[in-house]
């Protein structure tokens, strides 16, 4: 009996894990998001959406991934700023994911102004769409155009990323990489051949060998 149950609860994860996500529309023009196919009876045909988790994060509702997928949400911000800190807040309300971009260097500034601002913050992008500056009544009315819920539908236990750097500090090139690399192994060599020095007795040969 333990054994039956335990296949039962491995096939509906199993399940749950292969779901995909549908999108339709029925005779009146009104869309659908649903776990299961449109009715055959449905117009026109259906687009599946590939289903959205990050890592370990939980699914997103179907309605909710689908706005993340087409229009996905990005925050630019700084320290020390009101509007930033009500843009964040705002999100974080109607439960939106987004990523969380930083601008405090000269390298920060010049990846915002790519982006679409010449200094003002916060920027918010929603998929190719901007709004520099906070103003609450536009926010709403921007995520809600691009398809996003207006009452928050993000699972238990979703967390959005950390914010980082517009800019994030590049890595040591090649070059920086091998020479750091002789050093330290210009460094080993010299530490093991003092220990090798202060072991041989005081009175050995110069030839002489451990």
């Amino acid at each position: 009996m333990m054994q039956l149950r335990l296949a039962m609860v491995l096939l509906m994860c199993a399940g749950t894990a292969s779901a995909q996500m549908y999108k339709w529309k029925d005779a009146k023009g009104v869309t659908h998001y649903s776990d299961t196919p449109p009715p055959a009876s449905a117009p026109g045909k259906a687009v599946e959406l590939k289903s959205f988790s990050t890592g370990s994060q939980p699914a997103l509702p179907a309605e909710l991934a689908a706005a993340v997928q087409s229009r996905p949400v990005t925050l630019y911000t700084t320290a020390s700023c009101a509007g930033c800190d009500q843009g964040r807040a705002l999100l974080q309300a109607r439960g939106i994911p987004y990523t969380e971009k930083t601008v405090n260097s000269v390298e920060d500034h010049a990846v915002l102004k790519r982006a679409g601002s010449a200094g003002q913050l916060p920027l918010l992008l929603i998929g190719r769409g901007k709004q520099v500056g906070f103003e609450q009544s536009t926010w709403d009315t921007l995520l809600s155009d691009a398809g996003y819920p207006t009452q928050p539908m993000l699972p238990a236990g979703y967390s959005n990323p950390a914010p980082a750097p517009a800019a994030p500090p590049p890595g040591p090139s090649a070059q920086e990489r091998a020479l750091a690399e002789s050093k330290a192994a210009a460094k080993a060599a010299a530490e093991q051949a003092d220990r090798e020095r202060r072991l041989r007795p005081v009175n050995a040969p110069p030839d002489f060998q451990f």
